[in-house]
């Protein structure tokens, strides 16, 4: 049940530091780096960043502009990312981002974007490559007599924020329940290289921490009271097109398992966020495995769905992003779910050390992949950034079996997500295991690259680009060996042709 924010603030010195967002937001300087919290839409702040864009827009009218830098977890919401980007107040931002106005500005140039592995983002703060963060900007759902802190729905950076920051401003919500409390799992035990040990955590649902943030109460120097929601991801349905991707993959799986190269019960999964990633774990809700484990970055309707329904044993995560349905499932039942359900960092959730030791079983989307497995997750045509690359590449480089997954064609079938060539590379084939779409899946294991070009084109294609593909490939073979055959004059074409018509058909 939720509470009123006054009765989660238990520490009297920090009750005494209670004040409106306005004035919150008041003590963040122009030209400051400031780290919030939140990861893909839960667990942001939710009233100060709003503020703070009414500050930074009367200071614009008054002639007087007003940015920050900006760090976050992963993407928040439109109350933060949204906002701050309509009030032209963001310098520079990471590590990843999915707000429209904030994408359009990224793309405008008006915004440095740095688009960072999100493994990578808590130790390149540590290490100093990021400068200075003076003030960050935490939501959480509580403080204890002690001055421990209660984390949110997202773990995300947190405890490096509290740690790193020179101030600190938190903001208390009251409306997720209270017995999320003992949820979380904050590991303290990091360090610098070559301070650096072990972390030993073999189970995904092992416990390596403790359940509350750490905060220096002289940093504190404000206290906000919130009761507001997180962004509420309406999932779409899946659709034929997701369910033939799932359908590919759980075949797979099973004759991985048939094979010996799984077990009966596979291996901890790991899923992007997104609708088709959603729908492939909904796949699994009638597929023929039981027991299974989740560590992942972010918990989706279809994980929490597959521990409602017995198939998943439990999950370990570093935030809850679900649709208003699956959250009042969850609010409903919290004491089941606070059994079967780990929060951690973000550091730790998507560390490459536990990912290979766990053998993850990774899944995620991808904007198109060229025909020798190459990857793009991040750009459109080449030089518009989508949202960014999230954690994909620390579990595509490390996981046991690493799944890229699109349909085949975009744009009502306009551009095929199958080119020649990718025209932005995030991944590259040496991380790439299997490609699937629709069509079918690319089992790119143990192959060469006209191995590998071979089996895309024939399996994972749309049949109106298919022939075109073969095209592309036998024309580029007659020119004499070669490891990687390409036309160079004609392997972006596709994409220049798009730019030019707006279709990639010839």
């Amino acid at each position: 049940m939720s509470s009123s924010p006054s009765s989660r603030i238990q520490n009297p010195a920090l009750r005494r530091k209670v004040m409106s967002a306005a004035d919150a937001a008041a003590l963040i300087p122009p030209g400051a780096t400031v780290g919030m919290s939140g990861f893909t839409g839960a667990g942001y702040p939710k009233q100060v960043p709003q503020a703070l864009a009414a500050r930074m827009q009367a200071e614009r009218a008054a002639g007087r502009p007003f940015q920050i830098d900006l760090w976050t977890g992963a993407s928040t919401a439109p109350e933060l990312d949204g906002a701050l980007a309509q009030a032209d107040g963001l310098r520079r931002r990471l590590p990843f981002q999915s707000d429209p106005l904030c994408r359009e500005r990224i793309n405008a140039g008006a915004i440095d974007y740095v688009d960072i592995h999100l493994s990578h983002v808590a130790q390149h703060a540590w290490f100093g490559f990021l400068g200075r963060m003076q003030v960050a900007v935490v939501e959480v759902l509580g403080i204890l007599p002690d001055g421990r802190l209660i984390p949110s729905t997202a773990v995300g950076n947190n405890k490096t924020w509290l740690e790193i920051a020179d101030q600190v401003i938190l903001e208390v919500n009251a409306l997720p329940p209270a017995e999320m409390e003992g949820m979380h799992d904050i590991y303290y035990g990091t360090a610098i290289p070559p301070r650096r040990q072990p972390i030993h955590l073999t189970q995904p649902t092992e416990r390596i921490g403790e359940p509350y943030l750490r905060v220096d109460p002289a940093k504190v120097i404000a206290v906000v009271e919130t009761c507001q929601g997180d962004r509420n991801t309406a999932f779409a349905k899946p659709d034929a097109t997701s369910n033939q991707i799932a359908a590919h993959i759980i075949d797979f799986l099973a004759h991985e398992v048939k094979m010996d190269r799984l077990p009966q019960n596979m291996l901890p999964l790991q899923s992007g966020v997104g609708n088709v990633a959603n729908a492939v774990l909904t796949g699994l809700l009638d597929g023929p495995f039981d027991h299974l484990l989740g560590f992942t970055e972010v918990l989706q309707d279809g994980m929490l769905e597959l521990i409602k329904r017995g198939k998943m044993t439990a999950a370990s995560a570093t935030a809850i992003s679900l649709s208003s349905e699956a959250q009042k499932e969850f609010n409903d039942h919290i004491a089941f779910y606070r059994d079967r359900i780990v929060l951690r960092p973000q550091e730790i959730s998507n560390h490459p050390e536990l990912v290979r030791r766990l053998g993850v079983i990774a899944m995620n989307a991808m904007i198109e992949a060229d025909i020798y497995g190459n990857i793009n997750s991040t750009h459109i045509l080449g030089t518009g950034m989508m949202n960014g690359i999230g954690g994909s590449g620390d579990y595509a480089r490390n996981g046991y079996l690493s799944f890229f997954v699109t349909p085949s064609v975009a744009k009502g079938g306009a551009v095929s997500c199958i080119v020649p060539m990718v025209s932005h590379v995030d991944h590259t084939e040496h991380d790439t295991q299997i490609i699937v779409t629709e069509q079918g899946l690319a089992d790119l294991r143990g192959l060469s690259p006209r191995q590998r070009a071979q089996v895309v084109i024939d399996r994972c294609a749309h049949p109106d680009y298919r022939p075109l593909l073969q095209d592309y490939f036998d024309r580029a073979r007659r020119q004499g060996a070669q490891h990687t055959p390409h036309l160079l004059g004609e392997a972006l074409s596709w994409h220049d042709r798009c730019l030019r018509t707006g279709s990639m058909r010839p």
